[in-house]
């Protein structure tokens, strides 16, 4: 299981760096990225933030998954290499905060400890809504939450931003997404490997063993 931690900086004190909300999926596939972050202040390791099962993934996700991420915007999010693909586009486009706030709003929903919510919307806070944030999203300004609200959480106080974001990028960048050379490489890499010789074979073998 991926474990994501990080050092504290005083400079931005209770806001973690946006690495922190690096996240697989979600719908209960997605790594708890808050519940990750080290409140007593020391930095733990950093080494396996990097997509530990990144490398291998390709070779192992069932074929077409591209179909799926073109279904819908839903099923994208659902697939951790679906997620992966598109915070790489986004970062490209300078909007990778949009994906990262929505994955964070997704962990928090699922917290239930009181005091551990009131620390999480802090850090939700201080990253990606306040007039400071490092990682400042596009939501309405009379959306904007008050600091005062955060000091009693619940687990839809994000819901209505949360919302918008996912309407942003529905309707914006993951149509391009689809259409970028990154998501077509991706498609283009399936149909290759479906059409070669070892799929094929592995695909009549199964046939015959259905059959049998």
């Amino acid at each position: 299981m991926l474990r994501l931690v990080f050092s504290s900086d005083p400079r931005v004190l209770g806001s973690p760096p946006v690495s922190a909300f690096l996240t697989q999926g979600v719908s209960g596939k997605a790594v708890d990225c808050w519940s990750s972050w080290n409140f007593s202040g020391g930095p733990q390791s950093m080494e396996h933030i990097h997509d530990s099962d990144g490398s291998s993934s390709s070779s192992h996700q069932s074929l077409k998954s591209t179909a799926k991420w073109a279904a819908s915007l839903e099923n994208l999010l659902e697939d951790p290499e679906g997620v992966k693909r598109f915070r790489e586009f986004l970062k490209k486009e300078f909007s990778e905060e949009n994906v990262l706030f929505w994955l964070a709003c997704e962990d928090f929903k699922k917290m239930q400890d009181k005091t551990q919510m009131q620390e999480k919307a802090k850090e939700i806070y201080m990253t990606f809504l306040s007039s400071k944030a490092s990682s400042q999203v596009n939501v309405e300004g009379q959306s904007r939450l008050n600091e005062k609200i955060l000091e009693e959480p619940h687990p839809l106080m994000f819901q209505k931003l949360q919302d918008q974001i996912f309407n942003l990028m529905k309707y914006d960048s993951y149509s391009r997404f689809l259409k970028s050379d990154l998501f077509l490489k991706h498609k283009r890499t399936e149909e290759e490997e479906e059409d070669s010789p070892d799929a094929q074979t592995a695909a009549k073998r199964a046939s015959r063993i259905y059959n049998t």
